[in-house]
């Protein structure tokens, strides 16, 4: 649970672009103390670049950002001792060792050399480095430069960490360690990350921001974007014709007044708490119309399920 319901992060009418291409367009948003808040979207939603202007590594073209309680612009140097940045790009030294990298940047930090040491004894251990200690960086596996990468960002102990695809690259077992140590971090530290893994964001965030094309889609708790499309299982039906012309101006009324309806080539989705009672009725339209099922689910409703019902199209599109 979150120790703090205060805003650390607010974020009004934010706006960049690269020539002709608005990459994000009037984005809002607050984030509160504790909390891991998640950007989720499709590659080139304008995560990555939201991201940046947030943590100050970018400038906005308009729009304004509160961070830490103080404006970006004048609280930068303030505001950036108490900030953690971890990029999508490994940012970390080759000939370094594990321990050297840990311990130089404490020492940046202010460190004495035994808090530095210390420190650096810590994060190995917390992101399972201990045996590449004294490895240098250019050795370790994808993995492994991934961990060491974060742990990097977490070295001065910052009340805010930064995450631009955290989980980008990694193996199974590093991915549930990282997701692990984020998780430890609830409440005690705000972790802002852009993610297009919609399985990580639900195990992970208390709260997501869907944005797509740069824009602000919907801004919820995983369990409020998901009960937007009612209560009940997911059903996917797939035949072996375009729906929208060959199926769906035949579907009872209730069935096309269902709750988180969409329709993708020859994929049907939608929610019912009494689905399975409406089957029957959906499988004989089908037949009636000389169409054959080529594939039927009945499953949990997903993060992908709410992004899928707000564009018409899927996260991996």
């Amino acid at each position: 649970m979150r120790e703090t319901s205060e805003v650390v992060l607010r974020v009004s009418g934010l706006r960049k672009s690269y020539g002709h291409l608005r990459a994000v367009d009037d984005l809002d948003l607050e984030v509160q103390g504790g909390e891991i808040f998640g950007f989720l979207g499709p590659n080139g939603a304008g995560k990555s670049t939201s991201l940046s202007m947030m943590c100050g590594l970018l400038r906005p073209d308009a729009g304004h950002i509160e961070l830490l309680g103080l404006p970006l612009e004048a609280g930068c140097k303030a505001s950036v001792r108490k900030i953690g940045i971890a990029p999508q790009d490994l940012v970390f030294w080759e000939m370094l060792t594990c321990k050297e990298q840990l311990e130089f940047v404490g020492r940046v930090y202010g460190f004495s050399c035994r808090e530095a040491r210390a420190r650096a004894a810590e994060l190995l251990a917390i992101f399972g480095l201990q045996e590449k200690t004294n490895s240098l960086g250019k050795t370790l596996s994808g993995g492994m430069q991934r961990r060491l990468h974060i742990a990097l960002g977490l070295v001065h102990r910052p009340s805010m960490l930064f995450l631009d695809e955290p989980q980008a690259g990694l193996d199974p077992q590093s991915r549930v360690l990282v997701r692990e140590v984020l998780d430890s971090l609830r409440g005690s530290t705000t972790v802002i990350l852009t993610t297009h893994d919609m399985e990580e964001a639900e195990k992970l965030c208390d709260r997501v921001c869907i944005i797509d094309r740069g824009k602000r889609l919907v801004l919820d708790t995983v369990e409020g974007l998901e009960r937007r499309l009612g209560e009940g299982n997911r059903f996917e039906l797939e035949i072996d014709a375009e729906i929208e012309n060959s199926l769906l101006p035949h579907l009872p009324h209730r069935l096309r007044e269902a709750p988180g309806l969409a329709v993708q080539g020859k994929s049907l989705h939608f929610t019912a708490a009494e689905g399975a009672a409406m089957l029957p009725e959906l499988l004989a339209v089908v037949t009636a119309r000389g169409l054959h099922v080529t594939h039927l689910r009945l499953r949990k409703t997903t993060l992908e399920d709410v992004f899928l019902h707000l564009t018409g199209r899927s996260l991996r599109e």
